[in-house]
């Protein structure tokens, strides 16, 4: 008889949920939206809704293990979601427990951007990989690490905030409380600062025309289909957003030594006008030896990332149990 797992991804705008088998399969999904300004109780009842309706006739004695990619920060060993700034009124939320109790199931949790990087590994771009790094970069920046086969949490499972990690002692604080955050150089927002900066000082671009003026329009996106149109002062702050992204990846590469970095997110789909000053960096940067066979490639999991990463969660618990009965 088959045996499932039911996955969850909860984000800000969407709660998405799946009913999975151990190859990675999808056999029913169910989403809503997430609408969390209802605040808590109200979210937590959907979530619930979202995964009866994935879950579907299936038993849940046929049902392995439930899986949750959440926002952070969280703590993955006790289950609770320390804060989530995109959900109203989320501090401290026994997440893990309070769906165990509802399906008696057994039941895990994760970092969305930390289970994408092991979705990645087990699923996607990454299969086969014993050492690489998941990043995303768009309205901010996250990631996940595999070292040696298992995901890096740290002390508190609080590790891998790729985006956090200084580039700059001196550079512009960030929303964190840290200050010169790879962050605040290479994301959707900081490229659109950027440009509001090269224009205030007196630069010209197509952006003053697209943005009808008004300099607080402008967004990443914006920026990029200017280069696209050639606009000098565009594709120069592409170029210095991904030279940042670059003197990240050195830090990392220098870290952990990783056979592949797999980039995705929004600002990602710049491509050239990033990754190729990004690829000067890294070469100027550190020795042949980190990066002569280093694979730096797209993800392939796209919105099932969440689902999949969450399914990855549960097959490594279960396999990590199994093992130790």
């Amino acid at each position: 008889m088959a045996e499932y797992f039911l996955t969850v991804d909860l984000g800000g705008t969407q709660i998405r949920a799946a009913l999975c088998d151990a190859e990675g399969h999808i056999h029913r999904r169910a989403n809503e939206l997430t609408r969390a300004a209802e605040g808590r109780a109200a979210v937590i009842r959907r979530i619930k809704e979202t995964m009866a309706k994935a879950l579907g006739d299936v038993p849940s004695s046929r049902v392995r293990g439930i899986g949750i990619a959440a926002p952070g920060p969280l703590d993955p060993k006790r289950g609770i979601i320390i804060f989530a700034p995109n959900l109203h009124d989320w501090h401290n939320v026994p997440l893990r427990q309070i769906i165990q109790d509802h399906f008696g199931i057994p039941t895990f949790l994760g970092n969305d951007a930390n289970l994408a990087a092991l979705g990645e590994q087990r699923f996607g771009a990454g299969r086969g990989v014993h050492n690489l790094i998941y990043i995303t970069v768009s309205t901010g920046i996250g990631g996940g690490i595999i070292c040696d086969d298992r995901l890096l949490l740290g002390e508190g499972g609080f590790a891998a905030e790729i985006g956090h990690h200084t580039i700059k002692a001196d550079g512009p604080r960030c929303n964190c409380g840290n200050v010169g955050c790879l962050e605040m150089y290479a994301s959707g927002p900081a490229i659109a600062r950027m440009a509001r900066e090269a224009i205030t000082s007196g630069e010209r671009s197509l952006l003053q025309d697209m943005s009808q003026g008004d300099l607080e329009q402008i967004t990443g996106k914006m920026v990029y289909e200017a280069a696209l149109k050639e606009d000098p002062l565009a594709i120069e702050v592409l170029r210095r957003a991904g030279q940042y992204l670059g003197v990240g990846i050195v830090n990392l590469l220098h870290l952990f030594n990783p056979a592949m970095i797999i980039i995705g997110g929004s600002v990602a789909k710049a491509g050239d006008f990033l990754f190729q000053p990004m690829w000067e960096i890294i070469r100027q940067r550190s020795h042949p030896s980190y990066w002569e066979d280093l694979r730096i490639v797209p993800p392939e999991l796209g919105d099932d990332v969440g689902l999949l990463g969450a399914l990855a969660l549960v097959l490594s618990e279960v396999q990590e149990r199994t093992q130790v009965l």
